[in-house]
């Protein structure tokens, strides 16, 4: 395929294959109109204006040979009544004119050839004045001759019905053609659809229909987002119950140290406990994700401000850059809220100033936080965003960090929307730029 062509075809299925349905039948057409139509009947009509042209040359030498007027017309007027002619001599009207003809008459134009190579005393041939007829002026030794005949007896008298015929039959079955393409490929619509839905972390209702093909490939859809929903299940229960598990002895070495006498070992222990508690917090947010929320219809705006406001009662300097445009969207809102939670707590930890906006497009909703640190080299900005990944030292190493979880929690979050989560340079604070982009 040229690549000149390409923003010029459909991208859809359907319409590649309306588009190969169609594509065949117009060139048929077209083949046939040239070949059979303009060949065929050109060739019938030549032979048909040569029979013609015969009795012109008979009527023709019939008047030349006549001694007066009156004798000339008695033999033109008898042989018009035996060859179904009308002869008018001398002829009456407008001087004579280029032959006429209209311009989608093909089969005129070999008509005025025909009779021209037989006729040399042929002044003029009228094919437009009336359809039904052929209208010819002559030259003879007594003046112009004007003779008319049947326009049906030097062509075919409805050369193009047969494509008219073949247009309209093709335009039926292409439109039966249509019915019984969307009646195929809807299935792989169906399917397409479910699958992407599915990608967002929603579950429509499907069963696989169609061709066989479109049928194993529904039903292998269908196993693979039943082990894929038992796999996020089981991961999410197996983390719960460590979380738990783990959670029972540190509460355990939190209730044993507030019973210690505090100095500096048990303060230290006290930290490491409550760092460990924190471990395991954002080890459970990276396994759950968002798999255990339903989706709801709200306000992104809404979600913003109240992480915003949640950032400022803890004491951050986080505000709220402004929000371009406006909408509803199906969204997981403990779950988006939890990304931004990690974007502005990442934020904070390497930044003196936070900004968190919004802005609507027509396909997406883009969630931005920016600070003031200093940003992420570009060369690891993929790094990362892969979990258990610490860039502290590359940022900030007296910034403290935690396990590299923060990114990949909010990346898998953008994920289950359909969307992603980029890296960048803020170009109003100077430090890192973090696009949270959710799929409409």
């Amino acid at each position: 395929m040229q690549p000149h062509l390409k923003p010029y075809l459909p991208r859809s299925l359907f319409g590649r294959a309306a588009l190969i349905l169609i594509v065949p039948i117009v060139t048929i057409q077209l083949v046939v109109s040239i070949v059979f139509i303009q060949r065929h009947f050109e060739g019938v009509t030549r032979q048909m204006t040569r029979g013609v042209t015969i009795e012109m040359e008979y009527l023709l030498s019939e008047v030349a040979s006549a001694a007066t007027l009156p004798e000339a017309q008695a033999r033109a007027g008898t042989l018009a009544q035996g060859l179904g002619l009308d002869v008018a001599m001398p002829a009456t009207g407008p001087p004579a004119a280029p032959d006429q003809r209209d311009f989608w008459d093909w089969s005129g134009r070999e008509v005025i050839t025909s009779l021209r190579e037989r006729l040399p005393s042929l002044v003029e041939v009228d094919l437009r004045t009336n359809d039904r007829q052929v209208q010819m002026l002559f030259e003879t030794a007594f003046g112009p001759m004007a003779v008319s005949l049947e326009r049906r007896r030097v062509s075919a008298s409805n050369p193009h019905q047969l494509l008219v015929l073949m247009m309209v039959a093709s335009v039926v079955l292409t439109l039966i053609s249509y019915v019984f393409l969307r009646n195929q490929l809807s299935p792989i619509s169906r399917l397409a659809a479910a699958s992407e839905a599915f990608g967002r972390g929603q579950l429509l209702p499907y069963r696989p229909r169609g061709a066989t093909e479109v049928r194993i490939a529904g039903h292998a859809f269908l196993d693979m987002r039943a082990r894929i929903e038992r796999q996020i299940e089981q991961r999410t229960l197996l983390l719960s119950g460590v979380s738990h598990d783990l959670r029972t002895p540190l509460t355990r070495m939190k209730l044993g140290l507030s019973l210690l006498p505090v100095d500096d070992d048990t303060a230290a222990l006290r930290g490491d406990v409550v760092e460990m508690e924190r471990l395991v917090d954002e080890f459970l947010a990276f396994a759950r994700g968002d798999a255990m929320e339903e989706t709801e219809r709200v306000d992104p705006a809404s979600l913003v401000a109240r992480a915003v406001e949640n950032a400022q009662r803890a004491g951050q300097a986080v505000s709220f850059g402004g929000c371009e445009g406006d909408g509803l969207l199906a969204l997981r809102p403990q779950a988006i809220l939890r990304a931004l939670d990690n974007l502005i707590g990442n934020a904070v930890r390497y930044g003196s100033k936070v900004v968190v906006s919004l802005a609507f497009t027509e396909r997406t909703v883009r969630l931005t936080v920016e600070d003031d640190g200093p940003g992420i080299p570009k060369d690891r900005r993929d790094e990362a965003l892969q979990p258990f990944v610490r860039l502290d030292g590359a940022r900030n190493p007296n910034a403290g960090g935690g396990v590299g979880l923060g990114l990949s929690i909010a990346a898998d979050i953008a994920r289950s929307h359909g969307g992603s989560l980029r890296l960048g340079s803020s170009a109003d604070l100077g430090g890192l730029r973090v696009d949270l982009v959710l799929s409409r």
